[in-house]
């Protein structure tokens, strides 16, 4: 994947940080683009004028939206190195499948969570804690989704891991009771640089998307 890369992020977007360990685990450089999400650049609208949204992965001046999509497109391009998917298809097909739950299950509930109030929060702050719980099921007592390969699951789910503060105090719970399988894993997904470089620090996300609920006039 020798070429001209560029990628269209925000710092505080999991979704982005998606896209960031990818590119690491494969080892590939890349430059980046901060994104100001309330007056977005011309560039952005250019290249994603559907849905405007962050992030976008230009590969010699072709973008690739959505972040799942972008970490398939970069296991598919960059084969040999760190595959992110397994083999089999079947496998294959399974980890699609986790990586999409996560993608329609934990987002929409953590904002849930962070921008509401009373009985709308508390329903989030349920849902949230029984997807983690379904995850910790498929996870059981493996190392990472993939068994020992850290793959697109962990990808997917891992940059909320530096939420789990953010998620303990908006919805007074504790994670480590709750799900420790998953709070464990997340700690060894954090001992993998391509992780631990990509993902901001728990307090400023923290402090970042309770400036955001100030605003929504939930907190």
């Amino acid at each position: 994947m020798a070429s001209q890369l560029t990628l269209l992020e925000f710092w505080a977007s999991p979704f982005s940080q998606r896209v960031k360990i990818a590119l690491a685990e494969k080892g590939i450089d890349f430059e980046t683009k901060e994104e100001n999400l309330m007056n977005k650049s011309p560039l952005l609208l250019k290249v994603n004028p559907v849905n405007k949204q962050i992030p976008v992965l230009i590969h010699n001046g072709k973008p690739i939206c959505e972040s799942l999509i972008i970490v398939q497109y970069i296991d598919e391009v960059c084969k040999d190195q760190s595959p992110l998917l397994p083999c089999d298809p079947y496998k294959r097909a399974q980890a699609r499948f986790w990586a999409d739950y996560i993608d329609k299950k934990i987002y929409s509930n953590s904002r849930t969570l962070v921008f509401t109030k009373g009985e709308t929060q508390e329903a989030g702050k349920k849902d949230l804690i029984e997807c983690f719980k379904v995850l910790e099921a498929e996870l059981g007592d493996k190392t990472y989704f993939g068994g020992e390969t850290f793959g697109i699951v962990d990808i997917a789910l891992v940059p909320f891991y530096n939420w789990f503060h953010l998620y303990e105090t908006c919805g007074n719970f504790s994670f480590e009771e709750e799900c420790p399988k998953i709070v464990a894993w997340g700690k060894k997904c954090m001992e993998k640089e391509s992780v631990s470089k990509a993902l901001p620090d728990q307090y400023k996300v923290f402090d970042f998307f309770m400036e955001m609920a100030k605003k929504f006039g939930a907190q």
